[in-house]
C-alpha cells in the first residue's frame, strides 16, 4: 500500500518533552529516565535524551518544548511505509519533526508552536489524532 493511502490513529499524549545532545561519553542522568517516556540513545557521537520536560532540572541546558503523537500500534517490522505515511503530510506542510520508534510503534515529535499545523495536517492527510482531555 502506498504511504499516502495509508491511514493510522495517533494519540496526542499530555506532557511536553525535551530533547537534549550530550557528550558521547556523558553518564546518563537519573532524571532521565523517571517519566512514563523516555528515549536513551547513545553512539559514538553523542548522547541523546528524549524525556518529560517537568523532570529536567532548571539549570539544565536543553532543547525544551516538544509535543509527542503516538502513533497506534503494534506494526510488525516488515511493514513499510507507516513512518513515512506520518512524515509526509508533516514535510509538506513545513512541520518539522523527531521521532523515536520503539520494537512495536513511532512516535512524532513536533514543536509546540507547530503542533496546530501538524495535527491539521495530519487530519487532512485522512490520519486520526486524538487528544488527551
Amino acid at each position: 500500500m502506498p504511504a499516502s493511502a495509508r491511514k493510522l490513529s495517533l494519540s496526542l499524549l499530555p506532557k511536553s518533552f525535551v530533547i537534549c545532545r550530550l557528550a558521547a561519553e556523558a553518564p546518563i542522568p537519573a532524571w532521565a529516565t523517571l517519566g512514563d517516556f523516555f528515549s536513551i540513545t547513545r553512539t559514538s557521537e553523542e548522547l541523546s535524551l528524549v524525556t518529560e520536560m517537568d523532570l529536567v532540572p532548571a539549570d539544565f541546558c536543553l532543547d525544551t518544548g516538544w509535543r509527542a503523537m503516538k502513533a497506534h500500534g503494534p506494526f510488525d517490522l516488515s511493514e513499510v511505509g507507516v513512518l513515512a505515511s506520518l512524515v509526509t503530510p508533516l514535510a509538506e506542510s513545513e512541520v518539522s519533526i523527531f521521532t523515536v520508534s520503539t520494537f512495536d510503534t513511532d512516535y512524532l515529535f513536533t514543536r509546540s508552536g507547530q503542533l496546530q499545523a501538524a495535527l491539521k495536517a495530519l487530519r487532512k492527510a485522512g490520519h486520526t489524532v486524538h487528544e488527551p482531555e
